[in-house]
């Protein structure tokens, strides 16, 4: 038997304005713990926490910002303690071929979806070590294993460098008392999502790879995610699990 030890935690989680963020932070808050919700937009952050009540406070920060992110960490623990659980979820997603990708395109792409979750490891895993332990979670992507993406080299890139670095971070946090795993979602009914699935050619194309016959919704990535902050994922760690409908079976 196992326990969930996620009440008296405090989690942070990045890009919690909307999507599968947002739904993270709600079950995270619905599990006990104490959220700060970051995003890049304060007005999104700020809602989000306001609809989750006193268990949750607002940081908005660009997490593609180094200085930022220190200082988002910093405030964190000046106000509520810890964090004792990083969720690395804020993430973009560019439609453009290889040979017309600007440089700036693809650089912003990585900033946001890889280098900010070195950032924020670096600047939470810094103050777990000190606490004698911590669980950090990146939100990676089925594309990440070699699932290719038509016109998205840059998110692929991305996400495949996340599942990466999760593994080496897993190896080295392990001494510390830190867990470290990725999420891999597949096809998931989020914002990110909306115009693609609306193309219905697309949409029956997702549909007859999913072995579920469906797509996924925040809610069903949110599972995951608790459950690896939980006790129960206690040997659990450098694991990047695909949360699909069983697209994708390695």
């Amino acid at each position: 038997m196992f326990s969930v030890t996620i009440t008296g935690q405090v989690a942070l989680v990045t890009g919690a304005g909307r999507g599968i963020g947002k739904a993270i932070a709600r079950g995270l808050v619905e599990a006990g713990a104490v959220v700060a919700v970051n995003d890049i937009d304060a007005t999104s952050a700020q809602r989000t926490a306001a609809e989750l009540g006193g268990a949750a406070q607002a940081y908005p920060a660009d997490v593609s910002d180094p200085g930022a992110v220190q200082a988002m960490i910093d405030q964190i623990a000046a106000d509520l303690g810890g964090p004792h659980i990083l969720v690395n979820n804020a993430g973009i997603e560019y439609k453009t071929p290889v040979l017309e990708t600007p440089v700036a395109e693809w650089q912003r792409t990585l900033d946001v979806n890889l280098s900010a979750a070195f950032y924020t490891s670096q600047a939470a895993g810094e103050r777990m070590r000190a606490a004698g332990g911590g669980v950090i979670v990146n939100i990676a992507s089925i594309a990440g294993h070699n699932i290719p993406l038509p016109n998205r080299a840059s998110y692929v890139a991305s996400k495949a460098g996340l599942i990466g670095f999760t593994k080496e971070c897993a190896r080295e946090f392990a001494a510390y008392g830190i867990r470290v795993n990725a999420v891999c979602p597949g096809v998931i009914e989020t914002e990110m999502t909306a115009e693609s699935r609306s193309n219905s050619a697309q949409l029956e194309k997702w549909l007859a790879d999913i072995p579920q016959g469906r797509l996924g919704t925040p809610a069903d990535v949110v599972g995951l995610v608790l459950f690896l902050c939980s006790d129960g994922a206690r040997y659990l760690t450098g694991q990047a699990i695909n949360v699909d409908g069983g697209k994708v079976m390695l």
